[in-house]
């Protein structure tokens, strides 16, 4: 199997010319004065070899062997502790962190695409990371000065991790259920016990503590989600100086034995009574818990485009040297047997495919990492309003539509490789293992398809997609622009779309369920010719400084729109069918 390599080039010219990033940081005043586009450039080098030169090499190994759990005590593959070492002595944790507590500050806009190296060289290492990122900005958006002070800088050094657990037995998309007690105590800490199934990272030898962000109710929490609160609870209990004391009463009671990701432990948690610590405000839980889902919603996202692009350079090296057939045109390698598979229409199709659908993924990334940026440092309280809509809107897009795609990428990969792609040793099946779960995990594709078209599209009256259907039509009309029809007669068929769906669902509550999966692929397609048609427009007035790599922009952006954009043809049709016809049956009768 090939080795992975980090596609810094194409990094490059996202973060330079298609969104001029440097420019956008020397906006903001809390990036303006730690990072270039040199330093920006260095930092993604850095991350380029972490992910090809330690983290790829343990992926297979790490799937064969997994993680291990022993009477409560779980082991990660080998050569995952030394590597994480590594991880954690070079700041990579708390790479977008709060400086204030030991982070590096760094934007999301780079953070994504660090994370998508890390996700494509080996997602089962990237979930350990990724969930303590996450726990780190929900304890420095909510919890007390107390709190962030004794947790933060140890979690940044990666001297400790973090969980979130949030999933019951009985309790899944629903959190509403969950029986999580809190029983305060005269010390102002709680007393937590309850079970929490499917929690990544629960317990793993990497760290020498956990923290886990728990959900759970109090004694007098009102019924349903508006009665849960959050709380903090370490693995070890930690004392005034900062020193871990005794075990806290946490145990894993046991690890899934999953379909992939298997080097990623995912922990039955039992509370005992475990000491923990409010987070936040009581019985407001819930929100500031989604401050860490949000984050690890786009997270996963960004592991289907990793994913996807660990396999489009598997299935790329092997379509190169493969020999079978003579191509349609006749011969291309004389002098062979045959000529090598690249050559035949089919194959060139499922390649085009995944590039497709990985560049506009990782531009979608960085727009998204940008607003991001725009909502946390923006010096403009409108601005600064207008990204965080624009980030609420796009942030199911992205998490559902990039692990879809990268699903379907994953399949043209190990389809390229045929039989090979069957086998173990070649790695494609692995890579359609592992991004399996990216759909289901962190709310599952359904229910981020939900929330677009329910809460961002029909209950605010659509005014964030219209805010961002006018982004488009401006980017239109400016001169130069690659694929302008095209796009605008996207554009207005999702716009008219919308309001179809906001008509009938006026009449009929469940058209929104009916139509959401179509309609959330149809808002990523056209999302995508946005910033296909950005990219394309980039690489034609830049054609003469590197003819190679913006050549095969364009050529890729034409196939975008000329055999991948139409798909939302069918996906109007399929969604105006209504929902009657998911009704005739009676559910005895399936």
């Amino acid at each position: 199997m090939s080795q992975y390599k980090a596609p810094l080039r194409d990094i490059q010219f996202l973060l330079n010319d298609v969104f001029d990033a440097g420019t956008q940081w020397a906006a903001l005043p809390e990036i303006a004065g730690n990072l270039d586009l040199d330093t920006a450039a260095a930092i993604l080098e850095e991350a380029g070899k972490l992910a090809s030169e330690s983290l790829a090499p343990l992926n297979r190994s790490g799937d064969e062997e997994g993680a291990q759990w022993n009477e409560g005590v779980v082991t990660t593959p080998a050569g995952f502790k030394e590597a994480y070492a590594t991880y954690a002595e070079g700041g990579w944790v708390g790479l977008s962190g709060n400086p204030q507590f030991g982070g590096m500050g760094m934007p999301k806009m780079l953070a994504v695409h660090v994370e998508e190296m890390l996700y494509a060289a080996n997602s089962s290492f990237t979930l350990y990371s990724v969930l303590s990122s996450g726990a780190c900005l929900a304890l420095d958006t909510h919890a007390s000065a107390e709190l962030k002070d004794t947790y933060l800088p140890p979690m940044y050094e990666g001297r400790w991790a973090g969980s979130m657990c949030l999933t019951e037995a009985h309790a899944g998309t629903d959190l509403g259920l969950i029986r999580t007690k809190a029983e305060p105590r005269a010390d102002g800490s709680y007393a937590i016990t309850g079970s929490k199934i499917f929690i990544t990272g629960g317990e793993q030898d990497l760290t020498e503590n956990i923290i886990h962000l728990v959900l759970a109710k109090l004694p007098d929490a009102p019924a349903g989600p508006k009665g849960i609160s959050l709380f903090l609870v370490p693995k070890v209990l930690v004392k005034a100086d900062g020193s871990l004391g005794e075990r806290n009463a946490v145990s894993c009671g046991s690890i899934e034995h999953k379909m992939g990701i298997k080097a990623s432990a995912t922990c039955v948690m039992n509370f005992d009574g475990a000491t923990g610590w409010l987070v936040g405000e009581p019985n407001k839980g819930l929100a500031a818990m989604f401050t860490m889902m949000n984050y690890e919603r786009l997270s996963i996202g960004i592991q289907g485009i990793g994913c996807a692009e660990a396999s489009y350079q598997a299935a790329v090296a092997y379509a190169r040297d493969r020999l079978q057939s003579r191509a349609p045109g006749g011969p291309v390698a004389k002098d062979k047997a045959a000529d090598p598979i690249i050559v035949h229409p089919d194959v060139r199709r499922m390649l085009l495919t995944m590039k497709a659908f990985n560049e506009g993924g990782r531009a979608l990334a960085t727009y998204v990492g940008a607003q991001l940026d725009q909502a946390k440092y923006g010096t403009d309280a409108d601005a600064r309003a207008a990204a965080q809509a624009r980030v609420a809107l796009l942030t199911p897009v992205a998490k559902a539509f990039f692990t879809d795609t990268g699903l379907e990428s994953c399949v043209q990969g190990q389809q390229v490789l045929g039989g090979h792609g069957f086998i173990r040793e070649w790695g494609q099946e692995q890579l359609v293992r592992d991004v399996r779960i990216a759909q289901i995990y962190e709310g599952t594709n359904g229910i981020q398809a939900l929330d677009l078209l329910g809460r961002k599209v029909v209950a605010d009256g659509g005014k964030a997609l219209d805010d961002f259907l006018a982004e488009i039509r401006e980017f239109a009309r400016q001169p130069g622009v690659e694929y302008r029809d095209a796009l605008l007669e996207a554009v207005k068929q999702l716009e008219e779309t919308s309001q179809w769906v906001r008509d009938q669902a006026g009449n009929d509550p469940r058209q929104i369920g009916a139509a959401s999966v179509e309609y959330l692929h149809l808002f990523g397609y056209v999302t995508y010719a946005y910033l296909w048609s950005k990219m394309a427009s980039v690489a034609r007035a830049r054609l003469d400084s590197d003819p190679d790599f913006h050549s095969a922009k364009l050529a890729t952006a034409r196939f975008y729109f000329n055999r991948l954009l139409p798909r939302i043809e069918g996906l109007i049709a399929c969604l105006r069918g209504g929902a009657d016809s998911l009704y005739e049956l009676g559910a005895e009768q399936f």
